[in-house]
Parts: structure tokens; C-alpha cells; sequence
């Protein structure tokens, strides 16, 4: 059953985009904040080029992560997908619906 919301909707020339969870095509969760951390920053990338976007159109983003202890690792994975200025970000320490270290939602503009 799909659950009641939109994978992402546009609006007045902005993208928002549901919670992105780092489960592949095949149902498996990844190991590890890295590898979670880089299969939905890459999901991200995918469902916004489906809107003419990239992830350089992000302005906004807000990060659920399940264990504090791995802000450092999640930073080093995310860093990566930025050039300055970065996006403004929120994180939150908090437990998620699905059991996954971390969960991703976004804004952007499109181009």
C-alpha cells in the first residue's frame, strides 16, 4: 500500500521533496551512515532531475539522523554533493518511522 503523501510536488518555481530513506530498489537498507548517507543524497539527485533540477538548486535541507554519533561521518559523505554557498540545513537527532540511520528532505528551485 503507498503510503498518503507525494514522493515531491512543485509549486511557484519550488521543488519539495518527501523524506527521502536510504532504501534501494531492491528493499535493502545499506550498512553504515556513509553508504546510507550516499544512496539518499544520489535518490535525491534522481527524483530531481525528473523536475529539471539538480542538487545544486537545493536551498534547503533538513536531516533526520537516529544517532547523534554519527554527524561527523554523515557531514563527510554530504559535503561532498555542495559547493559554497551551501544550502541552509537543519539537522535533528530523533527516531525515524523505518529503521534507518538518517532521513533527507529538501527544497529547491528549479532551474
Amino acid at each position: 500500500m503507498q503510503p498518503p503523501f507525494s514522493k515531491a510536488l512543485e509549486s511557484n518555481g519550488f521543488i519539495f521533496l518527501s523524506g527521502e530513506v536510504p532504501i534501494d530498489k531492491e528493499g535493502k537498507i545499506p550498512e553504515g551512515i556513509e553508504a546510507q548517507t550516499a544512496l539518499v543524497m544520489n535518490k535525491i539527485k534522481t527524483t530531481l532531475l525528473q523536475y529539471n533540477a539538480e542538487i545544486e538548486n537545493i536551498l534547503s535541507v533538513t536531516v533526520y539522523l537516529t544517532d547523534k554519533s554519527d554527524f561527523d561521518k554523515f557531514n563527510h559523505i554530504y559535503e561532498n554533493y555542495f559547493s559554497l554557498p551551501y544550502p541552509v540545513r537543519t539537522t535533528v537527532i530523533c527516531e525515524l518511522v523505518v529503521d534507518v540511520k538518517l532521513e533527507i528532505t529538501v527544497i529547491a528551485q528549479k532551474k
